[in-house]
């Protein structure tokens, strides 16, 4: 056996186990027990766990498995990143790939975790058309190039509040699911041409009824803030889709069917 063909068969070998390997760990990962302490983590700070059906709550607890074993977590400021940090926004995640063929979220890797609302230098234009860096507090960020930002507090109050229609875990997460589809537009991954051309028929007219209500300060169960963007937009209401099912459903009935297809769950039948 030569050199050379013993150097190609190591090489071919390396590759193979390179490609079997995180496939391995994924499926030992799925096999380990959720941990009890996880169990009282979802109970505590993700009531709407305990009202989910139970195929759907293994569903969960399986996909938050993979999301804890696949993604990095990092507190930032001083936060102590805790067991109950790291399931607590998992479990936000993956409420929204429940019945979903997909991966966790494959093009995301980093999760940054503040304590509280952090700032970020922002440009602003003023009306003569000066640029400008302003610093601003926000809530959650998500970017494109795989990563996450989150302010803790406003996580564990979104989701012990569930209910109000306002989620900031779920609105970032809803951006990385449009960003599948390769830009932030408010379209996502959708199955056929049919599911794009119903959904942007229906979306864009209520996009256009939000910017009007917002403009003439009209009532609105969907914040304003989804008026801002196409992509805002979806996120807005994913998180009244979830937490606000029934009267999303009475008001914009259009809509929620739209947003029941995509997610393959109904979040009213939990109520």
């Amino acid at each position: 056996m030569t050199a050379s063909f013993l150097l190609l068969l190591t090489i071919i070998l390396g590759a193979v186990a390179a490609w079997l390997w995180p496939a391995y760990r994924r499926q030992q990962a799925l096999k380990e027990p959720f941990p009890a302490e996880w169990r009282k983590i979802l109970a505590q700070n993700f009531p709407v766990y305990r009202r989910m059906p139970a195929d759907l709550q293994l569903q969960l607890r399986q996909r938050m498995k993979l999301f804890l074993h696949q993604k990095q977590f990092t507190g930032c400021a001083g936060l102590e990143l805790t067991n109950e940090v790291r399931v607590t926004i998992a479990a936000s995640a993956c409420l929204l790939i429940l019945n979903r063929a997909t991966d966790v979220y494959a093009g995301l890797r980093y999760i940054l975790v503040y304590p509280n609302a952090f700032l970020v230098e922002q440009e602003e234009v003023d009306n003569a058309g000066l640029v400008s860096m302003q610093a601003k507090g926000m809530l959650g960020q998500s970017w494109s190039n795989g990563k996450i930002i989150l302010s803790w507090e406003d996580v564990l109050k979104g989701n012990r509040e569930f209910g109000d229609g306002s989620n900031v875990a779920l609105h970032e997460f809803a951006h990385q699911l449009d960003n599948e589809s390769g830009s932030t537009n408010g379209v996502p991954v959708l199955a056929n041409a049919e599911k794009y051309e119903s959904w942007a028929k229906v979306l864009t007219a209520e996009f256009e009824a939000l910017c009007r209500a917002a403009f003439q300060g009209d009532p609105s169960l969907i914040n304003y803030y989804g008026a801002t963007a196409p992509a805002e937009f979806f996120a807005v209401v994913t998180e009244v889709f979830f937490e606000q099912p029934q009267q999303l459903a009475a008001q914009h009935p259009a809509l929620f069917e739209q947003l029941k297809t995509y997610y393959r769950v109904d979040p009213s039948d939990w109520l």
